[in-house]
């Protein structure tokens, strides 16, 4: 469930994931990675929270890789016809 910390609405990393649709696995390699980046804020536990703009980031980053990766699926499959 969203927290609402001073206006503003947080998401927690499972929800996050849920959301986007990858394991928490995934994003901690990517935040490792440096590929998206980690949450600006944390509770009082060090567990991150999400905003609103980093969740529709990381939507916009998961969808690209996703199509980079049927792409790439697509290429493979031609190359094994051929």
């Amino acid at each position: 469930m969203p927290l609402k910390i001073d206006g503003r609405i947080y998401y927690r990393t499972a929800e996050v994931c849920q959301i986007v649709g990858i394991g928490k696995s995934t994003l901690f390699r990517w935040i490792r990675e440096n590929i998206v980046q980690d949450a600006e804020y944390r509770d009082r536990k060090g567990w991150r929270l999400f905003a609103e703009h980093e969740l529709r980031s990381l939507e916009a980053e998961t969808k690209r890789i996703q199509k980079n990766h049927a792409g790439n699926n697509v290429r493979n499959t031609i190359d094994i016809v051929v």
